[in-house]
């Protein structure tokens, strides 16, 4: 018999009840993590330990996207109604021991969706539409000062912050993010750090407010893919609920999975294998196949090609691989689910 990759998910035991949709897998020992209630979750040591910090004020907070270059420098950002003093973005340069806020909005309709960088000075920050524009909020110092981009979006057309991943960056200067609630998901791209958009149509076609793109990854500038469906209906959620695309994210195709909500999807470092999320398990593919029945928000590699997933009720899991003869197989489902 052929040896081979076999995968389980080990749950980690974490300091939090929270729900959690921010993940940042630094390296191999280094993972943060965000969620609900102002939590912010990190470990040193692979995930055999975790720290949960404390950021003042933020009891309230929904942290649903987090950033971090290392150990010691992260950011983590706040999704809500900015006019309730929920969208803010707060910066700690010691492991989370003290925090500041870099960033706050308190413009009526403002509801921030994802933040990521290119590097420790360019990042940008997506907003849903406010009057009918999609708001991005471009730095380059670090989160030290922030610039607005709008670009114009369609009648009920908005993006989602399940995971901190419907915007995805690669390279030094391209960015997309994906949409739904219209007649159309679609997909805008700049090669300029967010300064200049172009828009494609995909083949989804959201059904409701509640379906489209919420997940995109791009394996180099012209490979990418995304995923999503129906957050009400996870598993009754209308096809195609992946998507693919080889030109940049000019035009998309169809690439199968089944028909299950998916709210996170990453490529494996190095390779052309893609691992996709949501509350009804984790497929890994392509071509698709099911590894787990893990009710999880967000995953995400290491740069050397281990997956975390985190969800809700502070799920932490780490992939554990292991080679073995004769058939892939998937092993521990976890007893909190």
């Amino acid at each position: 018999m052929a040896a081979c990759w076999g995968q389980s998910w080990q749950p980690a035991a974490v300091p939090t009840t929270a729900s959690l949709r921010g993940l940042r897998v630094v390296s191999d020992r280094v993972v943060w993590a965000s969620g609900s209630g102002g939590t912010v979750l990190r470990t040193l040591d692979g995930g055999r330990s975790w720290s949960l910090a404390s950021v003042p004020g933020a009891e309230k907070l929904d942290f649903r996207g987090i950033w971090a270059w290392d150990a010691e420098t992260a950011l983590v950002m706040s999704s809500g109604k900015a006019e309730d003093g929920f969208a803010r973005i707060y910066l700690t340069r010691d492991g989370g021991k003290h925090w500041s806020i870099c960033f706050e909005q308190n413009t009526p309709g403002v509801f921030l969706d994802t933040i990521a960088f290119w590097d420790r000075r360019n990042g940008i920050v997506l907003s849903d539409p406010v009057d009918g524009r999609f708001l991005l909020f471009r730095t380059e110092d670090g989160g030290g000062s922030w610039r607005q981009v709008s670009i114009p979006a369609l009648a009920e057309e908005g993006a989602f912050a399940a995971s901190n991943s419907c915007l995805t960056l690669h390279g030094e200067k391209d960015v997309w993010f994906g949409t739904g609630g219209a007649n159309v998901a679609r997909v805008f791209h700049s090669s300029d750090r967010g300064r200049t958009w172009s828009v494609s149509e995909t083949p989804m076609h959201p059904v409701n407010s509640s379906s489209g793109i919420f997940s995109l990854a791009f394996r180099d500038r012209r490979h990418g893919l995304a995923v999503g469906g129906d957050y009400a209906h996870p598993t009754g959620t209308p096809l195609p609920n992946a998507i693919s695309t080889s030109d940049g994210g000019r035009t998309w195709q169809a690439a199968g999975a089944a028909a299950l909500y998916l709210s996170s999807v990453a490529y494996k470092p190095g390779t052309t294998q893609a691992l996709a999320a949501g509350s009804n398990g984790i497929e890994v593919g392509l071509p698709w196949r099911h590894v787990g029945d893990l009710n999880v928000n967000a995953a995400a590699y290491s740069p050397h090609g281990v997956a975390w997933a985190v969800g809700p009720r502070g799920t932490v899991f780490r992939e554990i691989v292991a080679i073995h003869a004769g058939r892939v197989g998937t092993s521990g489902k976890p007893s909190h689910q």
